[in-house]
Protein backbone atom coordinates (compact mmCIF):
# COMPACT_ATOMS: atom_id res chain seq x y z
CA UNK A 1 0.00 0.00 0.00
CA UNK A 2 2.45 2.29 1.02
CA UNK A 3 4.27 2.38 -2.32
CA UNK A 4 0.33 4.05 -3.91
CA UNK A 5 1.13 6.95 -1.21
CA UNK A 6 3.30 8.89 -4.33
CA UNK A 7 0.77 7.82 -6.77
CA UNK A 8 -2.09 9.39 -4.70
CA UNK A 9 -0.57 12.61 -3.58
CA UNK A 10 0.40 13.45 -7.33
CA UNK A 11 -3.41 12.75 -8.25
CA UNK A 12 -4.32 15.09 -5.61
CA UNK A 13 -2.01 17.91 -6.20
CA UNK A 14 -2.70 17.56 -10.09
CA UNK A 15 -6.87 18.10 -8.68
CA UNK A 16 -5.98 20.80 -6.86
CA UNK A 17 -3.75 22.57 -9.00
CA UNK A 18 -6.65 22.45 -11.70
CA UNK A 19 -8.76 23.64 -9.24
CA UNK A 20 -6.65 26.82 -8.77
CA UNK A 21 -6.15 27.49 -11.86
CA UNK A 22 -10.28 27.73 -12.92
CA UNK A 23 -10.16 29.90 -10.13
CA UNK A 24 -7.50 32.38 -11.34
CA UNK A 25 -5.36 32.30 -8.53
CA UNK A 26 -1.79 31.60 -8.71
CA UNK A 27 -0.66 27.82 -8.54
CA UNK A 28 1.47 26.90 -5.71
CA UNK A 29 5.39 26.39 -6.84
CA UNK A 30 5.46 22.94 -5.40
CA UNK A 31 3.40 20.17 -3.12
CA UNK A 32 3.78 19.78 -0.31
CA UNK A 33 3.06 17.39 2.53
CA UNK A 34 1.47 19.36 4.71
CA UNK A 35 -2.32 19.58 4.88
CA UNK A 36 -2.04 23.76 5.92
CA UNK A 37 -4.33 25.51 2.95
CA UNK A 38 -1.27 27.33 0.94
CA UNK A 39 2.09 25.85 0.11
CA UNK A 40 3.69 29.76 1.11
CA UNK A 41 2.36 29.35 4.53
CA UNK A 42 3.49 25.58 5.29
CA UNK A 43 7.36 27.23 3.77
CA UNK A 44 6.07 29.88 6.13
CA UNK A 45 6.15 27.27 9.50
CA UNK A 46 9.32 25.21 8.06
CA UNK A 47 11.27 28.53 7.27
CA UNK A 48 10.71 29.95 10.43
CA UNK A 49 10.56 27.42 12.95
CA UNK A 50 11.40 23.99 11.45
CA UNK A 51 14.14 24.06 9.51
CA UNK A 52 16.21 26.73 11.50
CA UNK A 53 15.95 24.18 14.44
CA UNK A 54 16.62 20.98 12.27
CA UNK A 55 19.76 19.23 13.15
CA UNK A 56 22.45 19.24 10.51
CA UNK A 57 22.39 15.09 10.36
CA UNK A 58 18.44 15.54 9.75
CA UNK A 59 18.85 17.89 7.04
CA UNK A 60 21.52 15.57 5.33
CA UNK A 61 18.89 13.07 5.78
CA UNK A 62 16.23 14.55 4.09
CA UNK A 63 18.74 15.94 1.21
CA UNK A 64 19.79 12.07 0.34
CA UNK A 65 16.26 11.06 0.92
CA UNK A 66 15.01 13.88 -1.85
CA UNK A 67 16.47 11.78 -4.58
CA UNK A 68 14.22 8.86 -4.05
CA UNK A 69 11.25 8.08 -6.22
CA UNK A 70 9.11 7.57 -3.12
CA UNK A 71 10.39 10.59 -1.03
CA UNK A 72 6.94 11.79 -0.08
CA UNK A 73 7.16 8.96 2.27
CA UNK A 74 9.98 9.98 4.89
CA UNK A 75 8.26 11.84 7.69
CA UNK A 76 7.47 15.01 7.18
CA UNK A 77 9.98 17.53 9.02
CA UNK A 78 7.57 19.55 11.53
CA UNK A 79 6.34 16.60 12.47
CA UNK A 80 9.27 15.06 13.12
CA UNK A 81 10.09 18.59 15.11
CA UNK A 82 7.01 17.76 17.27
CA UNK A 83 7.48 13.98 17.53
CA UNK A 84 11.45 15.13 18.92
CA UNK A 85 9.56 17.37 21.73
CA UNK A 86 7.47 14.64 22.71
CA UNK A 87 10.74 12.24 22.76
CA UNK A 88 12.49 14.49 25.20
CA UNK A 89 9.05 15.47 27.38
CA UNK A 90 8.81 11.85 28.69
CA UNK A 91 12.27 11.40 28.49
CA UNK A 92 11.95 8.47 26.15
CA UNK A 93 15.14 5.72 26.20
CA UNK A 94 13.66 3.08 24.68
CA UNK A 95 11.85 3.02 21.72
CA UNK A 96 10.53 1.15 18.97
CA UNK A 97 9.62 2.39 15.39
CA UNK A 98 7.87 0.45 12.70
CA UNK A 99 8.32 1.22 8.68
CA UNK A 100 11.90 3.06 8.79
CA UNK A 101 11.98 3.96 4.75
CA UNK A 102 15.20 6.16 4.70
CA UNK A 103 15.48 6.90 8.34
CA UNK A 104 14.57 10.33 9.47
CA UNK A 105 12.03 9.91 11.90
CA UNK A 106 14.69 7.01 13.57
CA UNK A 107 17.55 9.37 13.38
CA UNK A 108 15.57 12.12 15.03
CA UNK A 109 14.65 9.42 17.48
CA UNK A 110 18.45 8.63 18.22
CA UNK A 111 19.41 12.25 18.33
CA UNK A 112 17.14 12.69 21.31
CA UNK A 113 17.35 9.70 23.42
CA UNK A 114 20.43 9.59 25.74
CA UNK A 115 23.34 8.02 24.96
CA UNK A 116 22.87 5.02 26.21
CA UNK A 117 19.35 4.40 24.31
CA UNK A 118 18.11 1.93 22.73
CA UNK A 119 15.75 2.00 19.45
CA UNK A 120 14.51 -1.42 18.21
CA UNK A 121 13.81 -0.46 14.21
CA UNK A 122 11.96 -2.67 12.39
CA UNK A 123 11.30 -2.37 8.44
CA UNK A 124 10.80 -5.17 5.43
CA UNK A 125 13.16 -2.90 3.29
CA UNK A 126 17.14 -2.38 4.29
CA UNK A 127 17.43 -0.84 1.07
CA UNK A 128 16.08 2.06 2.04
CA UNK A 129 17.57 2.22 5.86
CA UNK A 130 20.68 1.81 3.55
CA UNK A 131 20.48 5.12 1.86
CA UNK A 132 20.38 7.15 5.46
CA UNK A 133 22.86 4.73 7.12
CA UNK A 134 26.04 6.59 6.30
CA UNK A 135 24.12 9.91 7.88
CA UNK A 136 23.42 7.84 11.16
CA UNK A 137 26.92 6.60 11.12
CA UNK A 138 28.36 10.40 10.79
CA UNK A 139 25.80 11.33 13.68
CA UNK A 140 27.42 9.09 16.03
CA UNK A 141 24.16 7.23 17.03
CA UNK A 142 23.93 4.18 15.00
CA UNK A 143 24.99 2.25 18.30
CA UNK A 144 21.19 2.84 19.39
CA UNK A 145 19.57 1.30 16.61
CA UNK A 146 18.83 -2.36 16.26
CA UNK A 147 18.00 -2.65 12.72
CA UNK A 148 15.35 -5.41 12.25
CA UNK A 149 14.87 -6.53 8.55
CA UNK A 150 11.23 -8.50 8.82
CA UNK A 151 7.33 -7.88 9.14
CA UNK A 152 6.45 -6.10 12.15
CA UNK A 153 3.94 -8.48 14.31
CA UNK A 154 6.05 -11.37 14.51
CA UNK A 155 8.76 -9.02 15.89
CA UNK A 156 6.41 -7.73 18.44
CA UNK A 157 4.62 -10.79 18.90
CA UNK A 158 8.48 -12.51 19.84
CA UNK A 159 8.91 -9.28 22.15
CA UNK A 160 5.70 -10.06 24.05
CA UNK A 161 6.79 -13.69 24.84
CA UNK A 162 9.41 -11.67 27.16
CA UNK A 163 7.14 -10.41 30.47
CA UNK A 164 10.12 -8.11 31.00
CA UNK A 165 9.23 -6.23 28.01
CA UNK A 166 5.91 -5.49 29.12
CA UNK A 167 5.57 -1.81 29.92
CA UNK A 168 9.39 -1.48 29.60
CA UNK A 169 9.22 0.96 26.22
CA UNK A 170 8.71 5.29 26.20
CA UNK A 171 7.76 6.22 23.06
CA UNK A 172 6.65 4.06 19.93
CA UNK A 173 6.09 5.39 15.94
CA UNK A 174 4.25 3.72 13.92
CA UNK A 175 4.36 4.51 9.72
CA UNK A 176 3.93 1.14 8.21
CA UNK A 177 1.56 -0.52 6.46
CA UNK A 178 -2.10 1.09 7.45
CA UNK A 179 -4.37 -2.23 7.21
CA UNK A 180 -2.02 -3.54 10.76
CA UNK A 181 -2.07 0.13 12.58
CA UNK A 182 -4.88 -1.47 14.86
CA UNK A 183 -3.04 -5.07 15.33
CA UNK A 184 0.38 -2.96 16.04
CA UNK A 185 -1.68 -0.67 18.49
CA UNK A 186 -2.98 -3.85 20.47
CA UNK A 187 0.90 -4.80 20.91
CA UNK A 188 1.92 -1.44 21.74
CA UNK A 189 -0.44 -0.91 24.68
CA UNK A 190 1.41 -4.04 26.37
CA UNK A 191 4.67 -2.76 25.60
CA UNK A 192 4.52 0.34 26.64
CA UNK A 193 4.98 1.67 30.15
CA UNK A 194 1.68 3.97 31.74
CA UNK A 195 2.59 7.37 30.44
CA UNK A 196 4.61 5.90 27.35
CA UNK A 197 3.45 7.41 23.90
CA UNK A 198 2.48 6.15 20.91
CA UNK A 199 2.19 8.02 17.52
CA UNK A 200 0.82 6.91 14.54
CA UNK A 201 1.56 8.84 10.83
CA UNK A 202 -1.09 9.57 7.89
CA UNK A 203 -3.88 9.70 10.25
CA UNK A 204 -5.54 12.33 7.67
CA UNK A 205 -4.68 9.59 4.31
CA UNK A 206 -4.18 12.83 2.31
CA UNK A 207 -7.24 14.15 3.22
CA UNK A 208 -9.33 11.77 2.23
CA UNK A 209 -11.19 10.83 5.46
CA UNK A 210 -12.53 13.88 5.20
CA UNK A 211 -14.25 12.84 1.25
CA UNK A 212 -17.37 11.89 0.64
CA UNK A 213 -17.14 8.37 -0.65
CA UNK A 214 -18.70 8.47 -3.68
CA UNK A 215 -16.10 11.47 -4.64
CA UNK A 216 -13.17 9.50 -3.47
CA UNK A 217 -10.26 8.90 -6.16
CA UNK A 218 -10.37 4.77 -6.54
CA UNK A 219 -6.44 4.68 -5.18
CA UNK A 220 -7.73 6.38 -2.23
CA UNK A 221 -10.21 4.00 -0.76
CA UNK A 222 -8.33 1.17 0.75
CA UNK A 223 -6.08 3.31 2.76
CA UNK A 224 -8.96 6.19 3.53
CA UNK A 225 -11.30 2.78 4.73
CA UNK A 226 -8.53 1.73 6.93
CA UNK A 227 -7.73 5.12 7.86
CA UNK A 228 -11.50 5.89 9.48
CA UNK A 229 -11.71 2.66 11.00
CA UNK A 230 -8.19 3.37 13.04
CA UNK A 231 -9.50 6.91 13.81
CA UNK A 232 -12.56 5.56 15.45
CA UNK A 233 -11.19 2.73 16.99
CA UNK A 234 -8.49 5.03 18.59
CA UNK A 235 -11.31 7.55 19.62
CA UNK A 236 -12.48 4.81 21.84
CA UNK A 237 -9.85 3.54 23.68
CA UNK A 238 -9.83 4.13 27.29
CA UNK A 239 -6.32 3.05 27.51
CA UNK A 240 -4.95 6.09 26.23
CA UNK A 241 -5.69 9.82 26.16
CA UNK A 242 -5.40 11.11 22.26
CA UNK A 243 -4.84 13.85 20.62
CA UNK A 244 -4.83 14.28 16.68
CA UNK A 245 -2.70 16.21 14.64
CA UNK A 246 -2.76 18.01 11.83
CA UNK A 247 0.76 17.87 11.31
CA UNK A 248 2.70 16.17 7.86
CA UNK A 249 -0.11 14.21 6.79
CA UNK A 250 -1.85 14.01 10.19
CA UNK A 251 -0.24 12.06 13.01
CA UNK A 252 -2.46 10.77 16.36
CA UNK A 253 -0.60 10.69 19.36
CA UNK A 254 -1.79 8.36 21.92
CA UNK A 255 -0.59 8.50 25.54
CA UNK A 256 -1.18 5.10 27.85
CA UNK A 257 -2.90 5.89 30.85
CA UNK A 258 -3.32 2.37 32.18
Amino acid sequence: MLHQFITLKNLLSSTRLKSTMEKGTKPPARFSKGLLQTEELYNYVLETSVYPREPEPLREIRDVTAAHPRAMMSTAPDAGQFMAMLLKLVDAKKTIEIGVFTGYSLLLTALAIPQDGKIIAIDMNREAYDIGLPVIKRAGVEHKINFIESEALPVLDQLLQDSRNDGSFDFAFVDADKVNYWNYHERLMKLLKVGGIAVYDNTLWIGSVAMPEDETPEILKAGRQATLELNKLLAGDPRVQLSHVPLGDGITICRRVY
